[in-house]
């Protein structure tokens, strides 16, 4: 997948009428938004337009619809959350049908300056099928240019997504990437394909399943391959371990052994915790106070549960991570919701805030585990998308992407 895309700043937007795909996924509490963080990332791309004297249209998807169109899942409260933040009236069409008659009566209303936010995507339900080309070419009669903004949903081959731009581009439209867009190319992708070397990978979290094609693609990219979280123990158990009740994936220790041995083939470091933080059970709430014991990773009791890398891996991880230039890191090193379990993580979270090398955090639960334990500023760069990035992790070609313009 080419990497040189079309941004924002490689054509002219005055007076054109242009489609922005955000990510408005915000989180809704009685209607009021609890985290505005995805509303702020997308407004340098919005002022940059609006700067421009533009005619900008947003559109989003918010939640995944999945009982038809409701006020739950409206984008009102963006509307009015996005008219503060810019300073200037933000026109909503409430419409259910996004692309109807409101909608275009509100985008031939508008003048050079104007804003106006569409409904949901999703309301239409043929936003995330395969025959949804009414609606991509609806979206395109909007317009006149399109810009993708929306990291976290460009793994989807959307209407909203990558299905518009067909339509646009057949009528002589511009398809780019926004600021955000291009930062996550500029970052998460140049790590993978191009990293300045020696590229240490970290990847946690709690299945082998949930990464099987991250492990194998990072394995041929990175120099040292750093594994922890549940996970960890299936590697365990695949080196012949005792594992006690820990987290595991049987049906995949035999592709744990294939990693290993594929690592050792490649001369790549694949590293595994030497020593575990056990609980007899899971916490329960899952941050009450719990009591542990470390051990030795191949001295585990049958009756215990793996729940945090101990002290001597964090500090082979941190040293590990201290010669990199070079780190992208992905899923937690335990149950980091719970204080007594999220040393491994805040050891490998701070290890990677001392370091010079260029830090990309993957998404998910590892931004936000950064987040919540106070490092996320220290960081190079935090993703915005959770299965896109691990899917660009994966090597995989992401249809948002994809559908830009190349340079």
């Amino acid at each position: 997948m080419s990497l040189n895309k079309k941004s924002v700043d490689d054509f002219n937007a005055a007076g054109k009428r242009v489609l922005v795909r955000c990510d408005f996924n915000v989180p809704l509490k009685n209607g009021v938004i609890t985290d505005e963080t995805r509303i702020v990332a997308a407004l340098p791309t919005i002022n940059k337009l609006l700067n421009d004297g533009a005619k900008v249209i947003l559109c989003s998807h918010l939640g995944k619809v999945k009982n038809g169109p409701n006020e739950g899942e409206s984008l009102a409260p963006v509307a009015e959350r996005l008219s503060e933040k810019l300073g200037k009236k933000v026109t909503f069409v409430a419409d259910y049908n996004v692309t109807g008659a409101d909608a275009t009566a509100a985008v031939a209303a508008m003048k050079p300056g104007d804003v106006v936010l569409l409904q949901n995507t999703r309301f239409r339900g043929s936003e995330e099928t395969k025959n949804g080309e009414a609606f991509s070419k609806e979206l395109a009669d909007l317009c006149d240019d399109y810009v993708c903004d929306a990291f976290g949903s460009s793994h989807r081959a959307h209407a909203s997504v990558a299905g518009v731009t067909d339509f646009v581009r057949a009528k002589g439209g511009n398809c780019a990437v926004g600021y955000l867009m291009q930062k996550e190319i500029n970052f998460l992708g140049n790590a993978v394909e191009n990293p300045v070397r020696p590229f240490v990978a970290i990847l946690g979290g709690a299945k082998v399943a949930d990464k099987l094609n991250v492990i194998n693609n990072l394995l041929e990219k990175c120099d040292t391959l750093i594994i922890g979280g549940g996970m960890a123990y299936t590697f365990l158990k695949a080196k012949g371990y005792e594992i006690g009740t820990s987290l595991c994936d049987n049906e995949k220790i035999d592709y744990c052994k294939e990693m290993m041995d594929k690592a050792e083939a490649l001369g790549k470091k694949l590293l595994l915790p030497v020593d575990t933080v056990v609980t007899a059970s899971f916490p329960d709430p899952i941050d009450a106070p719990i009591e542990t014991e470390v051990f030795d990773s191949d001295k585990l009791p049958s009756d215990k549960m793996g729940m945090d890398i101990g002290p001597k891996t964090q500090a082979l991880y941190a040293e590990a991570v201290k010669t990199a230039k070079t780190v992208v890191w992905n899923g937690p090193m335990g149950v980091f919701e719970n204080p007594i379990l999220a040393k491994g993580t805040i050891a490998v979270a701070a290890a990677l805030a001392e370091t010079d090398a260029t830090t990309i955090i993957g998404g998910g639960d590892s931004a936000a585990a950064v987040n919540q334990l106070g490092f996320a500023d220290k960081m190079s760069h935090i993703s915005t998308g959770g299965g896109a990035s691990l899917e660009f992790l994966e090597g995989k070609e992401l249809p948002g992407v994809a559908a830009a313009d190349e340079l």
